[in-house]
């Protein structure tokens, strides 16, 4: 897709939907991964499964490949949040984790309709602030951002450390 890909990953709640609608309305090329790359399958093996939950949310590989080798534009924007980021992570010049506060993360979280959640309410809080304290389902040695502030300022962020003009 772009001849640089970058990958803006962080917990439910942090902002990745927002921050790539907000690149969209400037002008970029943007890859919702959460809709347009995401299955539920098994973290080890990939293989596509009846379980729905956060750790069986993942990105097809195949289609991120395919996606990264396309350069038709200058930059490419993947937002969204996979368990299996490992088996693609490497292709990406480079990686943005979207924090939050825990305060901000709770409220978040209770302002999100029914519907973003499969049409269900959260049944997996507990998880995600146990993902928030240890961190361990966002990759390690990306750029960390501050989501707290305006999304015009979080994506001007993004854009200056990926050496293109806000």
């Amino acid at each position: 897709m772009g001849r640089r890909n970058y990958l803006i990953e962080g917990l439910s709640g942090t902002g990745k939907t927002t921050v790539a609608e907000e690149l969209q309305r400037r002008g970029h090329h943007v890859v919702h991964g959460d809709r347009a790359l995401a299955y539920q399958g098994d973290p080890v093996t990939g293989e596509p499964t009846a379980v729905g939950s956060h750790e069986n949310h993942l990105w097809d590989v195949a289609k991120v490949r395919a996606l990264v080798a396309d350069h038709h534009h200058g930059s490419t924007f993947f937002c969204g949040g996979s368990r299996n980021f490992p088996a693609f992570i490497d292709l990406f010049d480079g990686v943005f984790v979207l924090e939050v506060d825990l305060a901000t993360l709770h409220r978040r979280l209770d302002e999100r309709p029914d519907s973003a959640w499969g049409g269900g309410v959260p049944t997996e809080r507990a998880r995600i602030v146990r993902w928030h304290q240890t961190k361990e389902t966002v990759p390690r040695g990306g750029i960390a951002i501050d989501a707290t502030a305006p999304v015009e300022h979080v994506v001007d962020d993004i854009l200056r450390r990926c050496g293109v003009t806000p």
